[in-house]
């Protein structure tokens, strides 16, 4: 754990941004850095996985070398009000170890006026959980289940004028803003977008920041071609938009996981119990018909591993994907597909990844994932440039080791999801202006 030696040298550039965290000058100066240490906790509050931890300390050592001191503010899970077992208190002691030097910790995030002052070069505060108040998130709270439309009205009127003095607040402990959450770059909340307005001069993204801006710019505006998008999970619902948007851009377009059946569907094929989105089949046709018009080519599962329930342990059969019998699904990506997809990747010069091909959770059903992991570090190795996000695709990366063998694994989530979707972030939009 905490191994970030050379991280900032192999991932993160410095080529994008508006104010630049490299040619900053930090001496005497507090910076207030939203991070992402949302981090998973067991039952006794240990860390599970400090990647976000670890991933955020090239920003903030680098501040602390520059000659300044950080205040360091995030959230832990989603509290509707204040809960110890939310408490960033949890975390004091690895951010320390990690850091190199002992950061203090303020119990009040809106209380921090005397400890952040007192900050000399080279020390370090966390501030408690920014979500213990309402204002972060600038949404009401304990409304009562059959509060009227004008009661949920003025609550959400008073939350947001409060969420202007809450901003001021946390601005006011420091000289200069740094955004270093990717991970919430898609929320509009205070401490991600309107903080940012207070530091019109001195706000800049961090190196982790940085990295996933560039490494999505290199997908959605710089790509060299062919340019291939594999898009995997359960549900078109959850990825329409995504595809939507890729299918204009991309030269390649594979479709894998359970949304794939959604389309195979709608092209009349038969796929026995697999899951399947009735009410998306006109929106499946219409991306197809939109690739056969843009001259993209879109690769579907020829070959499918069925299961007859949903189990690891259940039978297993292939089956041509478009003739699935009756009682059997869809569960993974099978040899025949997964060769066809291989070649696809293997002749593309940029390759983004976003969702499983199979059912990831069952390790039974996992194999066509983990070798589209081994894919794509061969690609990249032959000098393609590819992008990996979404948990089971970074899970399946890091479980095959091969983190480190594809150009840039995306800490976002739903930010990359929208990001890729098109969307403008507001987490970035508030950097750039």
């Amino acid at each position: 754990m905490c191994n970030f030696a050379d991280l900032k040298d192999n991932i993160y550039t410095n080529d994008i941004m508006q104010q630049f965290i490299d040619k900053y000058d930090f001496t005497g100066k507090k910076a207030i850095v939203r991070v992402d240490f949302n981090v998973p906790l067991n039952e006794n509050f240990e860390i599970t996985d400090d990647t976000r931890i670890v991933r955020a300390m090239p920003t903030l050592k680098k501040v602390l070398a520059g000659g300044g001191s950080v205040i360091i503010m995030s959230h832990l899970g989603r509290p509707k009000k204040v809960d110890p077992k939310f408490s960033l208190k949890h975390i004091v002691n690895h951010v320390s170890e990690c850091l190199g030097v002992p950061v203090q910790f303020a119990e009040d995030c809106q209380k921090a006026d005397e400890q952040a002052a007192a900050l000399k070069p080279g020390e370090a505060l966390l501030l408690e959980n920014l979500r213990y108040y309402a204002e972060e998130e600038g949404k009401p709270r304990g409304l009562a289940e059959d509060a009227s439309d004008e009661e949920k009205k003025a609550a959400k009127a008073a939350v947001k004028a409060s969420q202007k003095e809450f901003v001021k607040k946390l601005a006011s402990y420091a000289d200069c803003y740094i955004n270093d959450a990717f991970g919430t770059a898609h929320r509009a909340h205070a401490s991600t977008a309107l903080i940012a307005d207070y530091f019109p001069n001195d706000k800049m993204f961090g190196y982790l920041m940085e990295g996933e801006i560039k490494a999505i710019d290199n997908v959605l505006k710089n790509a060299q071609r062919p340019l291939t998008a594999i898009i995997g999970g359960s549900k078109v619902s959850s990825k329409l938009a995504v595809l939507k948007n890729l299918v204009g851009k991309v030269d390649n377009l594979i479709i894998g996981g359970g949304m794939g059946y959604t389309f195979i569907k709608a092209q009349g094929g038969k796929i026995g119990l697999s899951l399947h989105e009735d009410e998306l089949i006109p929106d499946a046709l219409e991306i197809l018909a939109t690739a056969k018009e843009k001259g993209v080519n879109v690769y579907l599962s020829i070959q499918t591993v069925a299961g007859q329930a949903f189990e690891n342990d259940t039978p297993q059969r292939i089956f041509d994907t478009n003739n699935i019998a009756e009682g059997w699904e869809g569960m993974d990506a099978a040899p025949k597909t997964l060769e066809a997809w291989k070649k696809v990747i293997l002749s593309s010069k940029t390759i983004l990844w976003n969702g499983p091909v199979g059912v990831f959770e069952l390790p039974n059903f996992a194999k066509g994932t983990l070798q589209i992991a081994e894919d794509l570090a061969e690609a990249t190795k032959n000098g393609a440039y590819t992008l990996v996000g979404g948990g089971d695709s970074v899970a399946a990366v890091t479980q095959m080791g091969y983190a480190d063998k594809v150009s840039y694994v995306s800490t976002g989530g739903g930010a990359m999801l929208e990001a890729i979707e098109g969307k403008e972030l507001p987490g970035v939009a508030a950097i750039r202006g």
